[in-house]
């Protein structure tokens, strides 16, 4: 009983968590929400949200990049905190950007992929990943 109480954890149940965060939110990101857009990219260049002007096929180019290279890496577990930020700054746009003016729970998905994207970001991949590996 005092074990859950304790504000203490061993290094194996946090390189167990950085994998099950990693592979959750990169599968996801990957197999859900990329691949789609991937397939019908098509259709989705000339309505995709204009990002400052940039133009809606571009905007969809820098999306599929982020959701679909980046999510691999961050699968991998390799460059782990480079290949976060473009997907930090892609929840971030879509948050207060594609979402804006409308209620902050209608973002809650983005703001729940953004939470976990930062949390890799500042704590990293963890040992069970290619960087982790490469450091050793």
């Amino acid at each position: 009983m005092r074990k859950f109480f304790s504000i203490n954890y061993s290094s194996a149940a946090f390189n167990f968590s950085m994998l099950l965060v990693r592979l959750t939110f990169g599968l996801c990101l990957l197999l859900k929400h990329g691949l789609p857009k991937l397939m019908s990219f098509a259709t989705l260049q000339y309505q995709f949200y204009n990002f400052m002007g940039i133009g809606s096929r571009f905007s969809l180019i820098l999306v599929l990049f982020a959701e679909i290279f980046c999510s691999m890496f961050i699968i991998l577990g390799l460059f782990t905190r480079m290949m976060v930020i473009p997907l930090i700054i892609m929840f971030l746009v879509i948050i207060f950007g594609h979402d804006k003016g409308k209620p902050l729970m209608d973002s809650e998905l983005a703001l729940v992929y953004l939470t976990a994207m930062i949390t890799l970001l500042f704590c990293g991949p963890g040992r069970v990943s290619v960087d982790g590996m490469i450091n050793r």
